[in-house]
This record gives structure tokens, C-alpha cells and sequence, in this order.
């Protein structure tokens, strides 16, 4: 006599983590190490997944928090021994690159926006208004240094050459990052890594992304249609949902529009 056992046998399941919105930390950004680093811990270790999927829709932003999270990512895949698929929405440009970048495949759609690998400093220039206006600027600091970048004082040519030193250094473990993930797939003859951003069939030509695909129909291809999924993202409270508007920080507001409109969206 045969016994069935409904729990034999079951359709593979695979794990869906979404990385949408702005990558930075406490509430300026929705993708930050503290928040994820529970939810990715879970999505590798709950159960034995067929395959983690990485639903991305992000315009960057911290280079430390992007690194934190693809790194994570990567050292869960190895001690799982779990393949790790990226799928590409609006965009993945800059830190949301590097995220689709912790993963073995990449797939986007043909409208999607990827690449913009570089580091961006900006700030603004405040010195001649509030000497039109008769205010004053007073700033004592314990090093020659400390108040380099202030945007109420005018520029400073050494300011200027020091943080483009720090963000070139950035740059050259963006490139390390992308060059490590992707391998002998990018174009060698291609100028990828000097900001620019392309559309999904683009990168696919680039090397950039392994092909044209959405989430759900790639991973059904490959591990069947009876394939289950189990979604991970942060939840939002009632307040944040309902308050945003009247209670959120309007400087990261006005950030994270400016990320977005980089990009057009």
C-alpha cells in the first residue's frame, strides 16, 4: 500500500526579494542594510529554495548600503548554495545596479534604464545670497578641514580635488564590483563605466544584463509552472502609509525625487 504524503514531492519555491525605491539609511531611503538584512537572512534560510529572485526597482544612492546588501546577498548564495536571479522593473542604475550585480542572472525589459556606474557628489551654493542679504557666516572648527563643502562659503579648489578623490575610489570598487559579477559578459570594447545609463536591450548587447525577461514567466521557465513564490519586502506602518506626506522628512523627499528624475521617472 502506497502512502500519500502531501508534502512530498511539492512544487520547487522560490524567494522573491524587493529592492524598490531609494538606497540609503534610516528613513531617508526605502533599501538600507538594517532594514533588509532580516528579511534577506529569511529568504535564503527559510526552507531550501530552488533560487532567490531580486525584484529591483531602484535609481541608486548610498554606495556603503548598496555594497553591505550585494555583499550579503552573495555570502548567503554561497553558504546556501542557492542561485540568485535579478529582475530589472523602471530601473537599476548606479547603487541599484550594483544590487543587480549580486546576482548570477540578470534580466531586465527592453524599456528598462541600467548602468549609470559612477559616484555623485552634489551639494549647492548658498555664499552670494546670504551676503545679499546681510547674513553672516560664522563657522570655528579644531581642524583646517572640518568645514570643507560648506555650501555657505565660497568653493574651495583643494575641497573640490579631495572629494573627487573619495568618489574616485568609489568608482574604482563599483568597477571591481561589476567586473567581478559580470565577468567575460561585458563588452570589452565598450566605454561602460563613465556614468552613462541604457535601456534594457541595450545592456543586453553591453554585457550589462543576461537578457529580455520578467520575473514571473523566467523563473516559471525554469523551474516549472507549478512554481511557487514567496515574497520578502519591508512593510510599511499605517503612519508611513497614510502620513508620509505630513509627518516625512521634506529635504529626503526632494533627494529622492531628484534620484528618480535623473532617469526621467
Amino acid at each position: 500500500m502506497k502512502l500519500f504524503l502531501p508534502f512530498l514531492n511539492r512544487a520547487p519555491r522560490v524567494a522573491v526579494i524587493r529592492l524598490h525605491g531609494t538606497i540609503a539609511t534610516g528613513a531617508r531611503g526605502q533599501i538600507n542594510d538594517a532594514t533588509f538584512a532580516p528579511l534577506i537572512e529569511r529568504a535564503f534560510k527559510r526552507g531550501k529554495p530552488a533560487a532567490v529572485a531580486l525584484s529591483i526597482n531602484s535609481p541608486g544612492g548610498s554606495p556603503v548600503q548598496s555594497s553591505m546588501i550585494a555583499a550579503r546577498i552573495r555570502r548567503l548564495a554561497a553558504e546556501k548554495d542557492v542561485p540568485v536571479y535579478a529582475f530589472v522593473e523602471d530601473v537599476a542604475a548606479s547603487g541599484g545596479y550594483w544590487l543587480a550585480c549580486a546576482a548570477d542572472r540578470i534580466y531586465a525589459d527592453k524599456t528598462s534604464i541600467v548602468g549609470s556606474i559612477g559616484v555623485i557628489f552634489a551639494s549647492f551654493g548658498a555664499n552670494e545670497f546670504i551676503a545679499k542679504h546681510g547674513v553672516e557666516r560664522r563657522v570655528y572648527t579644531s581642524g583646517e578641514n572640518k568645514s570643507q563643502l560648506d555650501p555657505f562659503r565660497p568653493e574651495n579648489a583643494q575641497d573640490v580635488a579631495r572629494i573627487k578623490a573619495i568618489g574616485g575610489e568609489m568608482h574604482e570598487v563599483f568597477i571591481d564590483h561589476v567586473k567581478t559579477s559580470r565577468g567575460g559578459r561585458l563588452d570589452p570594447e565598450a566605454a561602460l563605466f563613465a556614468g552613462e545609463f541604457w535601456t534594457g536591450g541595450t545592456a543586453e548587447a553591453l554585457g550589462l544584463v543576461d537578457g529580455i525577461g520578467h520575473l514571473v514567466p523566467v523563473i516559471k521557465q525554469e523551474f516549472g509552472e507549478k512554481v511557487r513564490f514567496a515574497i520578502y519586502g519591508p512593510r510599511r506602518s499605517m503612519l508611513k502609509r497614510f502620513g508620509a506626506a505630513v509627518f516625512g522628512d521634506a529635504l529626503a523627499a526632494v533627494e529622492e525625487r531628484a534620484l528618480w528624475a535623473r532617469f526621467g521617472l
